[in-house]
């Protein structure tokens, strides 16, 4: 029986998602959870690798599982055997052909700025410090350059080799409402370090380095040099997932 399960997670203390020898992970986390709760030993697939110390607000993995637990009350007795940083809010019975990764059709990541001149411990961990002033409207006059389909070389690091760089992007936004300035993008898919390195280049933009009419340019470069630096993983959030299937896709 496949089980598609929406999670939260604060990635602080992880390497990221993916399983790994002889470090913690958010998908060994989970595996462990549900062998202690059914006796089985599975292999959970998730909507997306999220790095060392990313967050999840909204997160989606699929898992085969033998159980009689209701799916009500599957997230309940889940998170009995999980650790308090992270948390199962539903579960819904998928099709056996379901996968939390393969079959997702976008994706939105948030990376979220404490843009003010005193750090705030509570957000260490939490959110990217940033004490230079942001012009939050001139970030978001870059961002809007994004928007569409193009090559994104130069907005990723070296990392996983994929086939093509070529990605769509839907949505693309900077906000601020006080002290916290919101990047968004969401995506047909995210190449390696891509929305962290999008949030660094719009944080130059904000700055001064760049200016909004330099986005053209910096992605025709497919010149990761042109683009700013890859923003730190700990204000990075996976915001929304989407499937078409009303009872697992996040909210915008």
């Amino acid at each position: 029986m496949k089980k598609a399960l929406v999670l939260s997670y604060m990635g602080s203390a992880y390497h990221g998602w993916q399983r790994q020898k002889n470090v913690s992970t958010i998908q060994q986390t989970v595996e462990e959870a549900i062998e202690r709760l059914t006796g089985q030993s599975v292999y959970v697939s998730g909507c997306g690798r999220t790095d060392a110390g990313v967050h999840a607000r909204y997160y989606v993995a699929s898992v085969a599982v033998d159980t009689t637990i209701p799916d009500l009350r599957l997230p309940a007795a889940l998170n009995a055997h999980l650790p308090e940083d992270i948390a199962v809010s539903k579960c819904v019975t998928v099709p056996d052909d379901f996968d939390a990764r393969f079959s997702c059709i976008n994706k939105e990541y948030t990376y979220v700025i404490h843009n003010s001149r005193t750090r705030n411990p509570f957000l260490l961990r939490q959110a990217c410090f940033y004490p230079q002033h942001l012009d939050e409207q001139a970030m978001n006059e870059a961002a809007k350059h994004l928007i569409g389909k193009h090559d994104f070389a130069a907005l990723k690091s070296e990392g996983t080799p994929v086939k093509s760089t070529v990605r769509t992007i839907m949505e693309c936004s900077a906000e601020r409402e006080g002290d916290i300035v919101r990047v968004r993008a969401r995506s047909d898919g995210f190449l390696y370090n891509m929305v962290r390195t999008i949030a660094g280049t719009l944080m130059y933009v904000g700055i001064g380095k760049l200016t909004p009419d330099d986005m053209p340019r910096v992605l025709a470069s497919c010149d990761r040099e042109q683009a700013g630096p890859t923003a730190p993983a700990c204000g990075l959030y996976m915001t929304s997932v989407c499937y078409g299937m009303e009872e697992l896709d996040g909210k915008k």
